[in-house]
């Protein structure tokens, strides 16, 4: 995913650094991996993607998306709203991510802004929970936004307190292995939250410390149009049914 306060594509990691710079692990693909034949098939996108065609997206594959609704304390996605019950509209689980900026502001700050513009939950089986995006920091050269891993940990730990005292979920976490690792020291006190990997390759290889297995996987940035879908392109480890389960919670 990405920075949002300039104008760029909405990506996880083409438009401030090479995905080479981030080593999260190949191409984009042409195609789904073959290990999707037995999940359930998503997308995630921001105010890049603008007005998504989401009767379209859902007619080649889409059964859920995440939908960028903030980023740091203060931004505000202007295509939130529409992206967001646009997919519920077209009969897509969806739910809200925030893009992370852990140098500008607490960790309850960032929390308070995104649930109070979007990332909220309900358990009415086609809300996913929140989710954190945290990685590369894409404004500058300090990949750990000049913290130490004692205070990223800690950061994390205050938005992912304050997200469930305001929704009741525990946030999902989005991130990559390397960036976890190297900025948290590899971290293993969040592996009660769900997963979502990012790494583009036909497999998803080591996960970042704490985590057994992935909820969700961001395999492709659909930048060769691979996957057919409007934005990122994500799998969900099971079936449709299993999804709507996971987002009753």
């Amino acid at each position: 995913m990405a920075r949002e306060q300039q104008p760029s594509r909405r990506r996880a990691h083409a438009v401030a650094v090479s995905v080479a710079a981030l080593a999260i692990g190949g191409t984009a693909l042409a195609e789904a991996p073959a290990s999707a034949a037995d999940r359930t098939r998503g997308h995630d996108v921001s105010s890049h993607q603008r007005d998504v065609d989401w009767p379209g997206a859902r007619a080649a594959g889409a059964r859920f998306a995440y939908v960028k609704a903030t980023e740091s304390h203060t931004y505000r996605s202007p295509y939130f709203r529409r992206q967001y019950d646009g997919s519920r509209a077209a009969g897509l689980v969806r739910g809200a991510y925030h893009f992370a900026l852990p140098h500008r502001s607490s960790g309850t700050a960032q929390a308070a802004h995104f649930v109070a513009n979007g990332g909220h939950w309900t358990p009415d089986g086609w809300t996913l929970p929140p989710a954190l995006d945290i990685e590369h920091n894409p404004y500058g050269n300090r990949t750990c936004y000049g913290l130490p891993r004692a205070r990223m940990v800690a950061w994390i730990r205050s938005f992912s307190d304050e997200v469930r005292r305001r929704t009741g979920r525990l946030p999902v976490i989005y991130t990559t292995a390397k960036w976890w690792n190297a900025c948290t020291g590899g971290s293993t006190a969040f592996g009660r939250h769900p997963l979502w990997l990012a790494r583009w390759s036909a497999s998803p290889g080591a996960l970042p410390s704490g985590w057994s297995a992935w909820t969700f996987w961001q395999y492709s940035d659909g930048s060769d149009g691979g996957g057919g879908l409007p934005g990122d392109q994500d799998l969900f480890r099971g079936s449709t049914a299993q999804l709507r389960q996971f987002a009753r919670g």
